[in-house]
């Protein structure tokens, strides 16, 4: 069974910094592409960011040169680095496979002063 878990959210005021975990599991994770959603208040869930089996990344336009995606295989596990927040970055924050699978929790980010 594939399971995804998130981490590493919270509230931080505008201009700060997160870093994002999600540890996957039930899956060879190594040959799998791997992205980061998120999701506003009614709003439709997006992708921010993908990277590949091989580590190329892609971005969203809306996190281009403020989020950083990355890997570590031997663990299992993708991050999102997030600078520069701001209030419009709020949201609940997933990771997935390419192709997608089930959906875990998330992670609540709040930006906020």
């Amino acid at each position: 069974q594939v399971q995804f878990v998130e981490s590493g959210g919270g509230l931080v005021q505008p201009g700060g910094s997160l870093r994002l975990s999600c540890a996957a599991s039930g899956l060879i994770f190594n040959i799998y592409g791997m992205g980061w959603y998120r999701q506003a208040p009614g709003k439709q869930r997006e992708l921010v960011a993908s990277i590949t089996s091989s580590g190329v990344t892609n971005y969203a336009d809306s996190v281009k040169g403020q989020f950083t995606i990355s890997r570590d295989n031997a663990k299992n596990t993708v991050y999102l680095q997030m600078n520069s927040l701001k209030p419009v970055d709020t949201a609940v924050y997933y990771c997935n496979s390419f192709p997608v699978r089930g959906w875990g929790q998330g992670t609540q980010v709040t930006v906020s002063s």
